[in-house]
């Protein structure tokens, strides 16, 4: 930790975040969008934890429902696909019309085994608006092939480039934002310093963590006697995503039906430095992969991709493992949060948004908990020129993670 000295230059804020990943960045946007003196601190780059392992899927909650069922998280997250697109077209609460979008849809896709009983389920009425069955001169070429027997349904639901959209909150945000890795907190005062060695004493009315597993080291640096005992918890949901890059056939973003209430097989797709296209392979796949190491994940998603599609050639590909941690609220037995996270003790608001498409949801929680705690804004004032963060890579753009 930094000591405080006296050549520490004394900033005074409304709002101090930590975290800048999608949902403090969001967070940040509209509190200074309602004229909120507001700092996001950051200790490595923008987008560098939970973020740049995301899908881009702007979930609509269809995917929560593979059992047959709506269930709770389905519905809660019902009406984001709309809230970002309103967003993406300039017309929402944060201009996202610069964000890059990789598909206007996803699909979802079943075998043979299940085609008869999924669907009935989305041509109920629950569902009609928001699946679609498709032809087969309408599917994708990839399950155009006549060895594919199952069915492929079209799903409203929005995937974007996330480095894109880490760029154009960090554009909104621009001169709001410092890298430190030393903190050091005292009542609503923290000590840090920036990247260039300068020092600053920040003094604010509000704490908000949003740093996803960081969150759970800012409680422990926070001076206890300042918050209750009985903090909020966290709980982290590992998963082993796989990427393979190659000659494949083309963009895809698709969800493969399974037996369970996850995907079988997740599949999105980006594209490495070199304009190679990459599959980024999460649902069920992922989960189960924990228990496994890299070999034998990649044994295992080399075979599941043999099994759903026979007719793909996988040789000349290379594959990668990515081990990630999501961080979430500790819930009973390990529950799954159905919803974001937002506990508020004294000066201190903890969160957790879950699911990048819950960052506009988590946003609007903090901005009504400040409000509660009867903090109003003082208007947006120039801050020090102090050094700002970059952008962490996307993991399919690093050299190093292929085999």
């Amino acid at each position: 930790m930094t000591e405080p000295h006296a050549e520490s230059r004394h900033v005074q804020v409304d709002i101090a975040i930590f975290g800048g990943g999608v949902a403090g960045l969001w967070t940040l946007a509209r509190l200074r969008q309602l004229g909120f003196n507001a700092v996001l601190i950051e200790s490595h780059s923008l987008g560098g934890g939970q973020t740049r392992y995301a899908q881009g899927i702007i979930h609509g909650g269809t995917k929560y429902a593979l059992a047959g069922k709506l269930t709770e998280s389905s519905e809660v997250i019902a009406e984001m696909p709309a809230f970002w697109r309103d967003c993406l077209s300039g017309q929402g609460e944060l201009d996202l019309s610069n964000v890059k979008l990789m598909s206007e849809h996803q699909y979802m896709w079943s075998t043979a085994s299940l085609t008869s009983r999924m669907a009935g389920f989305f041509a109920s009425h629950a569902m009609r608006s928001r699946t679609q069955a498709l032809q087969k001169s309408e599917r994708p070429k990839l399950f155009q092939d006549k060895q594919f027997k199952g069915q492929v349904y079209q799903l409203d639901e929005p995937v974007l480039d996330t480095a894109s959209l880490v760029n154009a909150l960090a554009e909104m945000n621009q001169g709001a934002m410092l890298v430190s890795r030393d903190v050091q907190f005292k009542g609503k005062e923290c000590l840090v310093t920036s990247t260039d060695g300068k020092t600053y004493s920040l003094t604010t009315k509000h704490f908000v963590f949003t740093a996803g597993k960081g969150n759970q080291d800012l409680l422990h640096a926070v001076e206890s006697k300042n918050l209750d005992k009985h903090q909020p918890e966290m709980q982290l949901r590992p998963l082993q995503m796989v990427m393979v890059r190659g000659d494949l056939p083309e963009m895809i973003y698709a969800h493969c039906l399974g037996a369970s209430v996850n995907p079988r097989i997740t599949i999105t797709s980006h594209l490495d430095n070199n304009g190679k296209t990459v599959w980024y392979l999460g649902g069920q796949l992922a989960e189960e992969g924990v228990q496994r190491n890299a070999e034998e994940q990649i044994k295992q998603a080399k075979k599941e991709l043999q099994t759903l599609m026979p007719w793909l050639d996988l040789s000349n590909m290379q594959w990668a493992c990515l081990p990630i941690d999501r961080a979430e609220p500790k819930m009973p037995a390990g529950k799954r949060p159905d919803d974001v996270f937002v506990h508020t003790d004294k000066d201190v608001s903890t969160c957790w948004p879950t699911k990048l498409a819950f960052a506009p949801r988590l946003a609007g929680k903090v901005i009504e908990e400040i409000k509660q705690h009867g903090i109003t804004p003082s208007g947006v004032q120039e801050l020090p020129s102090w050094p700002q963060p970059q952008i962490a890579k996307l993991p399919w753009q690093e050299e190093d993670s292929w085999s």
